[in-house]
């Protein structure tokens, strides 16, 4: 991959994008992740607005002190970059204890992660709607359109997706392009929705080097004779891109035919 043509590409299209809607610049969640550190990276470097949003709920040390670190690395060298912390812990406690008892129900835990990400959304489109600003979405290709790894109407509700048709292995690549930090890039990648530091592999059952093959060998729709892993893999990554079709094709509509209306 030309990282530098690459980067340069994303970086026109934000600004064309940004142009034609008249909006007044970006907000990006960071979350001390590779995907949201490269998405907020990009947004800094059109020069327009880019206002970084930390949203902890639980969060591992770990996760905070990397978001911080990467801020205030973008805050050096791009005067066009602001900060806010958004503490939703309390938030989401209180929350928790409006609903109704679901103890030991097979799905809470999954349940309430997805409600974490889902109140980082409604707050990036509160300081969205604040200053007019376009939500700048972090999903790369392997979550967005492979796997479906993203909460819908959490982190998946977006204005725009600068890295979407990038592969994890690609993020990568165009992060270390940009410099940044070191802590980011050496991190296992986590959605970091459970307090802990579970990572993404250990959710989905493979790597996103694997997940990409997967994705890779059945869009070349080659048959070879496949490791016992590989087959493994090609399950897990078949079984997960079925299993969140809903997120990824649009909202159905009930299409009533024109002979009922009349």
């Amino acid at each position: 991959m030309k990282a530098d043509l690459v980067t340069k590409y994303i970086i026109d299209w934000l600004k064309d994008y940004h142009t034609k809607s008249g909006t007044n610049g970006f907000v990006v969640g960071v979350s001390g992740g590779v995907d949201s550190a490269l998405t907020s990276s990009l947004c800094a470097k059109t020069g327009l607005r880019t206002l970084c949003v930390e949203m902890p709920i639980h969060q591992h040390p770990d996760q905070v002190n990397r978001a911080q670190k990467h801020i205030a690395n973008l805050q050096r060298n791009f005067a066009n970059v602001s900060h806010v912390r958004v503490d939703l812990t309390s938030t989401f406690e209180d929350f928790k204890t409006a609903l109704p008892k679901a103890e030991n129900h097979e799905n809470l835990d999954l349940s309430l992660a997805n409600t974490r990400a889902r109140l980082r959304m409604t707050t990036l489109y509160y300081f969205a709607g604040l200053h007019r600003y376009l939500v700048a979405g972090t999903g790369n290709k392997v979550e967005d359109f492979g796997v479906g790894f993203y909460t819908k109407y959490g982190d998946g509700g977006v204005d725009l997706s600068p890295i979407a048709d990038l592969m994890k292995s690609e993020v990568f690549a165009l992060a270390e392009y940009l410099e940044v930090i070191p802590e980011i890039l050496n991190a296992a990648p986590t959605d970091g929705l459970f307090g802990d530091s579970r990572s993404d592999e250990d959710q989905l059952g493979a790597s996103y080097d694997e997940l990409e093959w997967a994705m890779n060998y059945i869009a070349q729709g080659k048959k070879k004779e496949l490791s016992t892993r590989q087959e493994e893999v090609l399950l897990i990554y078949k079984k997960l891109n079925a299993a969140n079709q809903h997120k990824m094709k649009p909202i159905p509509v009930c299409e009533i035919p024109t002979a009922l209306k009349l």
